[in-house]
């Protein structure tokens, strides 16, 4: 899937001379947390987010340092932080430069960028022009629509079949086994990390038409070779 498919378009937007209160307003109106600025070409200048906003002289939020950092810190340093906890235009407290991502780039992409920049939304540019923005919710909502909306019913041997392939393609453990039996998935077998557990039963319950998982597995420690019963849980599908 391609951001172009998820991204909210057109974006809102402020210009880099708008207010700070105008740019808080327009957020708290429109229910996001961060804004694209542009300038007026429409060409991506910034961007302004709630983290921007967090250290404000209004709020007597500003960082506070003892005499020996303040003294060790640099004018310049010192400048900047006054300049972003005091200024009263999207353009002295914005965040520059950011990264953006074309609307034909794949979802994994900006998953990938958003991860490593350690951002919550990326602006979508095409032709040096803003053209939508891509936020963790606009994800949130793609998976929603991704997602089962209810129970399939398959036949055991078909259901049997899909477990073994995604439990071959999930776990690099060949000790853990499912036999299906009207509806009802049975894992047995043994694991050496408690959180194959977890993941085993994930791999199940994702195959359409399993009712319940019965938890059999044994788990052994790979160091003093202690075996620990399986739980005496039956999980149900909803």
């Amino acid at each position: 899937m391609l951001v172009q498919a998820i991204m909210t378009s057109p974006p809102i937007t402020v210009p880099a001379s708008c207010s700070v209160a105008e740019a808080a307003k327009r957020m708290l109106d429109n229910k996001i947390s961060g804004l694209p600025v542009v300038d007026a070409n429409g060409a991506l200048v910034g961007i302004v987010s709630e983290g921007d906003f967090l250290r404000r002289s209004e709020l007597n939020t500003e960082r506070k340092r003892s005499w020996l950092l303040e003294w060790l810190t640099s004018p310049g340093k010192i400048a900047d932080e006054y300049v972003r906890t005091h200024g009263r235009r999207v353009e002295e407290v914005m965040t520059v430069p950011v990264s953006a991502i074309a609307p034909t780039a794949s979802i994994a992409d900006a998953v990938s960028l958003m991860e490593r920049q350690d951002v919550k939304r990326l602006p979508v540019v095409a032709d040096g022009r803003l053209v939508g923005i891509v936020a963790r919710s606009d994800l949130l909502r793609a998976l929603s629509q991704a997602l089962p909306a209810a129970a399939v019913s398959a036949g055991d041997a078909q259901i049997q079949a899909a477990i073994d392939a995604e439990l071959a393609r999930q776990s690099r453990n060949g000790f853990i086994h499912c036999r299906v039996a009207n509806g009802v998935a049975e894992l047995s077998g043994t694991i050496f990390d408690e959180r194959e557990r977890l993941a085993a039963k994930v791999a199940v319950e994702n195959v359409a038409g399993v009712t319940s998982i019965k938890d059999q597995l044994v788990w052994v420690d790979p160091y003093y070779g202690v075996a620990i019963p399986p739980p005496e849980t039956e999980a149900k599908q909803g």
